[in-house]
């Protein structure tokens, strides 16, 4: 969001400067191509944070590391030593089945838990 404001001030400032020495058929020529690469990459920005969004990785529960456990939302050093201590789990609802986690908790992590073989 910055980035954009930011690109769009210096856009904005470089129209203002253009505009004391240039006929108004250049500063129209001038503000399209600006605009243009204005709405470029407002795109790819808009598209980054998109992809950091849902870039969410998986974690295995039988064999992450208590740091990756503790980094899921909602979890804790001691959830997360819970579930090293409880492990291995045939499923990932086995959390709230072996009552590790309450459901409020496995809800916000249950896509991003996986549990391999």
């Amino acid at each position: 969001m910055r980035l954009c404001c930011l690109l769009l001030l210096s856009v904005v400032t470089g129209l203002f400067v253009s505009c004391t020495n240039q006929n108004p058929d250049q500063l129209r020529q001038k503000t399209a191509e600006e605009t243009a690469a204005l709405k470029r990459d407002t795109k790819a920005v808009a598209q980054g944070v998109k992809d950091g969004l849902s870039n969410k990785r998986s974690i295995d529960l039988n064999k992450a590391s208590k740091q990756d456990l503790a980094s899921l939302p909602g979890l804790d050093d001691r959830k997360a030593d819970r579930i090293v201590a409880e492990r291995p789990f045939a499923n990932t609802h086995q959390l709230v089945s072996r009552r590790i986690l309450p459901e409020e908790d496995y809800s916000r992590i249950q896509d991003r838990v996986v549990v391999g073989h």
